[in-house]
């Protein structure tokens, strides 16, 4: 593999787990080409904390917002701080927002609540959406796909990526028709993502991302360590062998896609 600009376009920096090293996890990612990184909120306390550290940190951006198993408590009223975070600089996002019927943290009512409202919040913002879907497809889909005919032409073309992409080929179609990216994350490597990978292959390559949704999901060969930006390339190398493209092609796609999407560049 040849050192090639990578981006880390999700990963939960600010998690105490990365308290001890952090400065170090960033200078090793970057030795390995992953110079930029992307920091999504999950409630209000985290996304103060997550803007906090992209003005800190020269390589890491911020998303803010209420994750689905952070809204059980969510009030509007909410939305006026989180607006006032999405204008700090480096934020670049909205998110991480969505659905998630997996784990029974909030009711679903409420989850829908919070995401419709914080969708309408990115459309004002002009900010594209970064996506938690977890066993709540065709809900998440159902709403985006609505969402995105009240966008202004400028956000229709970059609405947002569904983040570490578990859903079906039709699912998949569906959220790619809407212009949204699809990212992918450590699973890719497992030896029983055959189904994952057969999607992947099928995505255009300039809908593509990589994350490591960090220090979750860590691929292999380091499945059950902690897992860091340093391992994005591992994620590029499976999809590039997916794609039958060199890891630089696969590598400069992913890039251009993330500065694309969110504007990194700007």
């Amino acid at each position: 593999m040849s050192l090639v600009e990578l981006v880390d376009t999700h990963c939960h920096l600010d998690f105490d787990r990365f308290d001890e090293d952090r400065d170090a996890v960033l200078a090793n990612a970057a030795g390995q080409g992953v110079t930029r990184v992307i920091n999504p909120g999950l409630d209000l306390e985290n996304s103060r904390k997550v803007v906090e550290q992209a003005q800190r940190y020269q390589g890491v951006f911020a998303a803010v917002g209420f994750h689905p198993n952070s809204t059980a408590h969510f009030k509007p009223d909410h939305l006026a701080e989180i607006r006032e975070l999405a204008r700090q600089p480096k934020v670049i996002a909205i998110g991480e927002i969505g659905l998630d019927y997996y784990w029974d943290k909030s009711p679903k009512d409420a989850q829908i609540a919070a995401f419709e409202a914080q969708l309408t919040l990115a459309a004002e913002l002009a900010l594209p959406v970064i996506i938690h879907n977890r066993e709540a497809s065709e809900d998440v889909t159902a709403i985006l796909e609505t969402w995105v005919k009240t966008l202004p032409e400028s956000l229709r073309s970059r609405p947002g990526v569904m983040h570490s992409f578990s859903a079906n080929m039709a699912i998949a179609e569906r959220i790619l028709a809407i212009g949204f990216y699809l990212g992918f994350t450590g699973p890719i490597t497992y030896k029983n993502a055959e189904e994952t990978r057969r999607i992947a292959a099928q995505v255009p390559i300039d809908r593509l991302l990589v994350e490591t949704d960090a220090p979750f999901l860590t691929p292999i060969p380091h499945r059950g360590e902690r897992n860091q930006p340093i391992y994005i390339p591992l994620i590029v190398d499976r999809l590039a062998s997916v794609k039958q493209v060199s890891f630089e092609e696969m590598g400069q796609a992913t890039t251009q896609n993330a500065d694309r999407l969110f504007r990194l560049s700007v």
